[in-house]
């Protein structure tokens, strides 16, 4: 059982690290340095791609953490596996309830007719975006730690 769930862990929590690494050295980093017009309708296309992969593969992580914790015998990864799915459980939490709201309201939001009352979302979404990209990547460690002890 571990030969099959120890990759597909492995592959759902590199992907999510890797997409949210992704963001952090230069998908935010560009998105911060547009007109806001600019921004609003690069990020409406940005979001659209990665909101449908992400949620499958922290639901994964998560999922696949806790078959792990409970189903392996050794206590120290016992232990990791089930920190890495808290982590990664906190970076589904911060998704769902910081970022992806954004995004989707950044699709309706049409860049040529901004509303009077537009609050740029950047600096505040961009913070969430780096605390659940560490979150993301040490659940990745954390997992590679773990199997680790079982090698």
């Amino acid at each position: 059982m571990l030969n099959v769930l120890a990759p597909a862990l492995l592959l759902l929590n590199g992907l999510a690290a890797g997409v949210l690494l992704g963001t952090q050295l230069g998908g935010f980093p560009y998105l911060a340095s547009l007109p806001t017009d600019r921004y609003v309708h690069a990020h409406a296309f940005f979001g659209q791609r990665y909101d449908p992969a992400m949620p499958f593969c922290l639901v994964g992580t998560v999922v696949l953490d806790a078959v792990l914790a409970v189903g392996t015998a050794d206590t120290a990864a016992r232990t990791l596996f089930a920190a890495a799915g808290v982590l990664a459980a906190a970076t589904a939490l911060i998704s769902v309830t910081k970022n992806a709201p954004v995004n989707r309201w950044m699709r309706t939001v049409d860049p040529e007719h901004l509303p009077e009352d537009f609050r740029d979302p950047r600096r505040e979404w961009g913070a969430w975006n780096h605390r659940r990209s560490l979150l993301t990547i040490t659940a990745l460690v954390v997992n590679c730690a773990a199997l680790g002890f079982l090698l």
